[in-house]
């Protein structure tokens, strides 16, 4: 059986690879070159790992500003009393340690596109002097006397539901209608299928361009439910490819996640998902009696199974082959 290529693009926004092969990821970017042309401000939503940093590069890649800075910051990244310093800067003895003035991201940015992650993490002082930004009103750096008047484009990016933040008093509603001028919203991973065998082998290749993936492997990735998106696949991959003894990564080889709990691919006919199970587990069983020349205890024990259960699914996938198998057991 020959592993599945789905047909899939490359491309690089700011240095960072995107890999692109599923209808709902090929519709998003169509949507993100229209909306680029224009200084619209956007907001973009999607759960953690699914690749919201790539999509906001993206959007700074095909926007008029390409060629002027772009500059990023996490607003979760710094505590309260630092975030100010850092987006409007400072002047000289502003504060202790302030042996000197800085300039702050936006005024680095003037001209082309700052990103401000993790949006929903903005404290509420913050949240007013960016609304004035937005806004066009000048501001000053901390310390300062003269104000700053800059042209950037704004591009936020968060995993919480702002409205609901909004509604709670958590997020000002003036500003969040400020950001969302155009909202794009990043499907999780889950919902991009024909993205997950392309990225799998796009990090295996960074890893060790030598390897490859099995069918099974291939087959049971695909029906993960992906709660950390591209970021866990990347991570089960690069550990399979690590711990894998062999060049192609089989379904055996590979950890997943349901329900939180760690599970090897050996024990997928446990697994919640129904889609696909029985012929992932078919396949599981027959490699790994391929790679034990037939022997029934090395096959059970490589699967995590009993020598009995490895017997019964023998008698139910390959009528005939227990019996077979019996001499090498």
């Amino acid at each position: 059986m020959t592993e599945r290529k789905p047909t899939h693009e490359t491309q690089a926004f700011l240095g960072m690879q995107a890999v692109i092969a599923s209808e709902p990821l090929r519709a998003l970017l169509a949507t993100i070159e229209r909306v680029a042309r224009s200084q619209a401000t956007v907001l973009i939503t999607g759960e953690s790992g699914s690749g919201k940093e790539l999509i906001a590069r993206a959007v700074h890649h095909y926007s008029p500003r390409a060629h002027k800075p772009w500059v990023d910051l996490s607003c979760a990244a710094l505590p309260e009393h630092l975030i100010e310093s850092e987006l409007f800067g400072h002047e000289k003895g502003a504060f202790s340690g302030a042996d000197a003035a800085k300039p702050g991201l936006f005024e680095m940015a003037s001209g082309g596109t700052i990103f401000l992650d993790e949006i929903g993490e903005l404290d509420p002082r913050m949240q007013v002097k960016l609304l004035r930004v937005l806004d066009s009103v000048g501001y000053y750096r901390l310390g300062g006397v003269k104000k700053v008047a800059v042209d950037v484009r704004v591009v936020a990016a968060t995993n919480q539901d702002l409205e609901l933040a909004v509604s709670e008093g958590r997020f000002r509603g003036d500003l969040y209608h400020r950001l969302a001028q155009f909202t794009l919203r990043v499907p999780p991973l889950r919902q991009r299928v024909a993205d997950i065998a392309p990225l799998a082998r796009h990090f295996l290749a960074q890893h060790d361009p030598r390897m490859s993936l099995a069918p099974s492997a291939i087959a049971l990735l695909e029906v993960q439910p992906w709660p950390g998106n591209i970021r866990e696949l990347r991570n089960v991959v690069t550990k399979a490819a690590v711990l894998a003894q062999n060049q192609e990564i089989t379904a055996a080889d590979l950890s997943v996640s349901t329900s939180g709990i760690a599970v090897s691919a050996r024990c997928v006919v446990e697994s919640a998902v129904a889609v696909n199970l029985e012929s992932i587990e078919k396949r599981a069983i027959i490699e790994a009696l391929n790679a034990s020349g037939g022997h029934q205890q090395r096959a059970a024990k490589q699967l995590g199974i009993s020598r009995r259960t490895l017997n019964r699914k023998l008698k139910l996938y390959r009528p005939g082959a227990s019996e077979a198998a019996g001499a090498r057991a």
